[in-house]
């Protein structure tokens, strides 16, 4: 099998990504907001995951100081328990401790169960309910944080926030 591969996002990923969003949640962003994302707002941060060149998924967040806030975690149906949700959050929480996050949180709909087991085993604890924070269907979110951070990497270098 292909070895995965955990790399930043760009521009010309935003068509792939925005499509596993909409074959993944009822209200899914918008290309448009990834689009955004990507080249308009300096505090986000989105990774993506591929194998053999297919992007099979991506998480996100928004870092401010040492605050982050996970805004989409996402991997396509096909490929859904090969670890590809554990490897994205893991790329992702030594990313935010590299760029200076303390802790992140994340809003997780109440009955998503496996989300909810993965946050809990990377450190994530419950700390509060959103109630009928998603307007498709008023379910409650989970508010959930984890400030067991991985130390960040001394050699660490960003790329360029913005993509011109």
């Amino acid at each position: 099998m292909a070895e995965l591969r955990i790399r930043r996002m760009t521009p010309l990923d935003v068509p792939a990504v925005a499509a596993l969003e909409a074959a993944s949640f009822p209200q899914p962003w918008s290309q448009q907001a990834f689009e955004y994302e990507m080249r308009e707002n300096p505090v986000a941060r989105y990774l993506v995951v591929e194998r053999a060149g297919q992007l099979l998924g991506f998480a996100g967040a928004h870092l401010i100081f040492e605050e982050g806030h996970i805004t989409n975690v996402v991997v396509a149906r096909s490929a859904r328990g090969q670890g590809l949700g554990r490897a994205l959050m893991d790329a992702l929480m030594q990313y935010a401790a590299n760029l200076g996050a303390r802790y992140l949180t994340l809003e997780v709909r109440e009955s998503n169960q496996a989300a909810i087991s993965l946050y809990s085993s990377l450190g994530f604890i419950r700390v509060g309910v959103r109630r009928g924070y998603y307007q498709d269907n008023r379910e409650d979110a989970l508010l959930m944080v984890c400030d067991n951070l991985p130390p960040a990497q001394e050699d660490f270098a960003e790329e360029r926030t913005l993509f011109e």
